[in-house]
């Protein structure tokens, strides 16, 4: 069974940590982070993900030219925003925009 590819964004080291443990924790889900913008770009064009995780931490501008990037390559992925609330309120908003 395929795992769902999650690209995990955000500038604070520690949150990243956190939330890509969390995803990793679900085992039908399959979480790699960037703490920066350039890094999340590099990663997003290397491989295949099935949504994008956008934290804390990004600039606005930053948060528009990755979306700009993405949607360049795959107009139908989803981008989420999670800007904290926990592990239940992160798995309903991953959810939700997976359906």
């Amino acid at each position: 069974m395929k795992k769902t590819g999650v690209l995990v964004i955000c500038t604070h080291q520690e949150i990243l940590n956190t939330v890509v443990r969390l995803v990793n924790s679900n085992t039908q889900m399959s979480a790699i982070g960037a703490n920066t913008l350039a890094q999340a770009i590099t990663t997003f064009r290397s491989v295949n993900f099935d949504l994008i995780l956008v934290g804390a931490g990004l600039e606005k501008t930053e948060e528009t030219e990755l979306e700009n990037v993405i949607r360049k390559v795959n107009r139908k992925i989803p981008i989420v925003h999670h800007y904290g609330g926990g592990s239940g309120l992160l798995f309903t908003e991953i959810y939700e925009a997976l359906k």
